[in-house]
Protein backbone atom coordinates (compact mmCIF):
# COMPACT_ATOMS: atom_id res chain seq x y z
CA UNK A 1 0.00 0.00 0.00
CA UNK A 2 1.31 3.35 -0.98
CA UNK A 3 0.79 6.82 1.01
CA UNK A 4 1.27 8.98 -2.28
CA UNK A 5 4.62 10.19 -0.72
CA UNK A 6 7.52 10.84 -2.74
CA UNK A 7 10.14 8.75 -2.13
CA UNK A 8 13.63 10.61 -1.46
CA UNK A 9 16.42 10.50 -3.45
CA UNK A 10 19.22 8.70 -2.51
CA UNK A 11 22.51 9.49 -3.98
CA UNK A 12 23.69 6.93 -6.39
CA UNK A 13 25.83 4.14 -5.65
CA UNK A 14 29.72 5.18 -5.49
CA UNK A 15 31.66 3.37 -8.23
CA UNK A 16 34.06 0.61 -6.87
CA UNK A 17 37.83 1.76 -7.04
CA UNK A 18 39.71 0.40 -9.95
CA UNK A 19 41.71 -1.79 -7.35
CA UNK A 20 38.38 -3.52 -5.58
CA UNK A 21 37.69 -4.20 -9.45
CA UNK A 22 40.74 -5.56 -10.62
CA UNK A 23 42.58 -7.31 -7.59
CA UNK A 24 40.59 -10.51 -7.46
CA UNK A 25 41.36 -10.76 -11.26
CA UNK A 26 45.04 -9.69 -10.26
CA UNK A 27 45.45 -12.38 -7.62
CA UNK A 28 44.17 -15.30 -10.20
CA UNK A 29 46.44 -14.10 -12.85
CA UNK A 30 49.29 -13.97 -10.64
CA UNK A 31 48.43 -17.61 -9.09
CA UNK A 32 47.85 -18.89 -12.91
CA UNK A 33 51.40 -17.79 -13.23
CA UNK A 34 53.34 -18.79 -10.16
CA UNK A 35 51.76 -22.59 -11.12
CA UNK A 36 52.59 -23.08 -14.69
CA UNK A 37 56.33 -21.24 -13.62
CA UNK A 38 56.79 -24.31 -11.18
CA UNK A 39 55.58 -26.85 -13.52
CA UNK A 40 57.47 -25.48 -16.38
CA UNK A 41 60.72 -25.25 -13.73
CA UNK A 42 60.36 -29.24 -12.64
CA UNK A 43 59.60 -30.14 -16.68
CA UNK A 44 63.12 -28.77 -16.78
CA UNK A 45 65.17 -29.20 -14.35
CA UNK A 46 63.19 -31.82 -12.25
CA UNK A 47 60.98 -32.47 -9.16
CA UNK A 48 63.28 -31.96 -6.39
CA UNK A 49 65.07 -28.94 -7.93
CA UNK A 50 61.86 -27.04 -7.60
CA UNK A 51 60.85 -28.45 -3.49
CA UNK A 52 64.46 -27.68 -2.91
CA UNK A 53 63.76 -24.14 -4.47
CA UNK A 54 60.89 -23.46 -2.34
CA UNK A 55 62.70 -25.03 0.57
CA UNK A 56 65.61 -22.25 0.42
CA UNK A 57 62.73 -19.66 -0.53
CA UNK A 58 61.13 -20.60 2.89
CA UNK A 59 64.46 -20.42 4.36
CA UNK A 60 65.89 -17.20 3.06
CA UNK A 61 62.62 -15.26 3.51
CA UNK A 62 62.17 -16.05 7.23
CA UNK A 63 65.56 -15.19 7.37
CA UNK A 64 64.96 -11.81 5.83
CA UNK A 65 62.05 -11.17 8.33
CA UNK A 66 64.13 -12.05 11.22
CA UNK A 67 66.37 -9.46 10.63
CA UNK A 68 64.48 -6.94 9.56
CA UNK A 69 62.50 -7.44 12.57
CA UNK A 70 65.61 -7.56 14.84
CA UNK A 71 66.64 -4.21 13.15
CA UNK A 72 63.48 -2.29 13.73
CA UNK A 73 63.56 -3.26 17.02
CA UNK A 74 66.66 -2.08 18.00
CA UNK A 75 65.30 0.94 15.95
CA UNK A 76 62.58 1.66 18.16
CA UNK A 77 64.90 1.00 21.62
CA UNK A 78 67.61 2.85 20.85
CA UNK A 79 64.61 6.03 20.00
CA UNK A 80 63.29 5.21 23.40
CA UNK A 81 66.34 5.39 25.20
CA UNK A 82 66.88 9.16 23.43
CA UNK A 83 63.65 9.88 24.17
CA UNK A 84 62.77 10.15 20.25
CA UNK A 85 60.98 8.58 17.66
CA UNK A 86 62.26 6.06 15.45
CA UNK A 87 63.84 6.94 12.27
CA UNK A 88 61.07 6.15 9.58
CA UNK A 89 62.70 5.00 5.76
CA UNK A 90 65.27 2.67 6.91
CA UNK A 91 63.30 0.07 4.80
CA UNK A 92 62.53 -2.05 7.75
CA UNK A 93 59.33 -2.73 6.48
CA UNK A 94 60.01 -3.42 2.58
CA UNK A 95 62.72 -5.52 3.76
CA UNK A 96 60.02 -7.49 5.59
CA UNK A 97 57.81 -7.66 2.86
CA UNK A 98 60.66 -8.92 0.61
CA UNK A 99 61.02 -11.54 3.04
CA UNK A 100 57.56 -12.39 2.78
CA UNK A 101 57.29 -12.50 -0.85
CA UNK A 102 60.03 -15.02 -0.72
CA UNK A 103 58.64 -16.88 1.73
CA UNK A 104 55.60 -17.48 -0.10
CA UNK A 105 55.91 -20.75 -2.68
CA UNK A 106 56.54 -19.68 -6.30
CA UNK A 107 59.24 -18.37 -8.30
CA UNK A 108 57.67 -14.94 -9.27
CA UNK A 109 56.93 -13.88 -5.61
CA UNK A 110 60.79 -15.13 -4.84
CA UNK A 111 61.89 -12.55 -7.79
CA UNK A 112 59.50 -9.79 -6.08
CA UNK A 113 60.76 -10.28 -3.11
CA UNK A 114 64.43 -10.25 -3.97
CA UNK A 115 63.90 -6.96 -5.79
CA UNK A 116 62.31 -5.16 -2.69
CA UNK A 117 66.15 -6.58 -0.76
CA UNK A 118 67.66 -3.74 -3.06
CA UNK A 119 67.77 -0.27 -1.05
CA UNK A 120 66.89 1.94 -4.06
CA UNK A 121 63.97 -0.12 -5.05
CA UNK A 122 63.09 -0.05 -1.30
CA UNK A 123 63.58 3.69 -1.60
CA UNK A 124 61.36 3.91 -4.71
CA UNK A 125 58.36 1.47 -3.58
CA UNK A 126 58.44 3.45 -0.05
CA UNK A 127 57.69 6.83 -1.80
CA UNK A 128 55.26 6.06 -4.64
CA UNK A 129 53.37 3.84 -1.59
CA UNK A 130 53.84 6.99 0.56
CA UNK A 131 52.64 9.36 -2.36
CA UNK A 132 49.69 7.55 -3.07
CA UNK A 133 48.61 6.76 0.80
CA UNK A 134 48.76 10.84 1.32
CA UNK A 135 46.66 11.43 -1.79
CA UNK A 136 44.21 8.96 -0.90
CA UNK A 137 43.89 10.47 2.67
CA UNK A 138 43.67 14.29 1.09
CA UNK A 139 40.81 13.32 -1.44
CA UNK A 140 38.57 11.33 0.94
CA UNK A 141 35.13 11.52 1.42
CA UNK A 142 33.68 12.93 4.35
CA UNK A 143 32.71 9.68 6.44
CA UNK A 144 35.85 7.40 5.13
CA UNK A 145 39.08 6.33 6.66
CA UNK A 146 40.50 10.08 6.09
CA UNK A 147 37.58 11.46 8.00
CA UNK A 148 37.82 8.94 11.19
CA UNK A 149 39.32 11.60 13.59
CA UNK A 150 36.74 13.82 13.36
CA UNK A 151 33.30 14.13 15.32
CA UNK A 152 31.01 11.36 14.96
CA UNK A 153 27.89 12.22 13.46
CA UNK A 154 24.73 10.65 11.78
CA UNK A 155 22.98 11.09 8.22
CA UNK A 156 19.96 10.82 7.53
CA UNK A 157 18.61 9.85 3.72
CA UNK A 158 18.28 13.53 2.70
CA UNK A 159 22.09 13.86 3.22
CA UNK A 160 21.28 16.31 6.92
CA UNK A 161 23.49 16.03 9.58
CA UNK A 162 22.22 15.36 12.87
CA UNK A 163 24.24 15.93 15.67
CA UNK A 164 22.95 14.91 19.16
CA UNK A 165 23.88 13.69 22.69
CA UNK A 166 22.95 10.96 24.48
CA UNK A 167 20.07 10.95 26.56
CA UNK A 168 18.92 8.94 29.63
CA UNK A 169 14.82 8.19 29.65
CA UNK A 170 15.10 7.82 34.03
CA UNK A 171 12.57 9.83 35.67
CA UNK A 172 14.73 13.65 37.79
CA UNK A 173 13.64 11.80 41.39
CA UNK A 174 14.72 8.09 40.78
CA UNK A 175 17.07 7.26 43.16
CA UNK A 176 21.07 7.29 42.02
CA UNK A 177 22.83 4.19 42.54
CA UNK A 178 25.68 4.60 45.63
CA UNK A 179 28.96 3.41 44.62
CA UNK A 180 30.94 2.38 48.03
CA UNK A 181 34.24 4.75 48.44
CA UNK A 182 37.26 3.27 46.84
CA UNK A 183 40.12 2.37 49.64
CA UNK A 184 43.59 2.06 48.41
Amino acid sequence: MTTGARTPPYPARPRRSRLRTYLPLGIAVWLVLEIWLLTVVAGAAGGWTVFLLLVAGLVLGSVVVKRAGRRAFEALNEALQRGGTPQSGNGNGMMMLGGLLIMLPGLVSDAAGLLLLIPPVQKAVSAFAERTFDRKLREAAPGSFGDAYQQVRMHRPDGKVVQGEVVRDEPADAPREQRPPITG
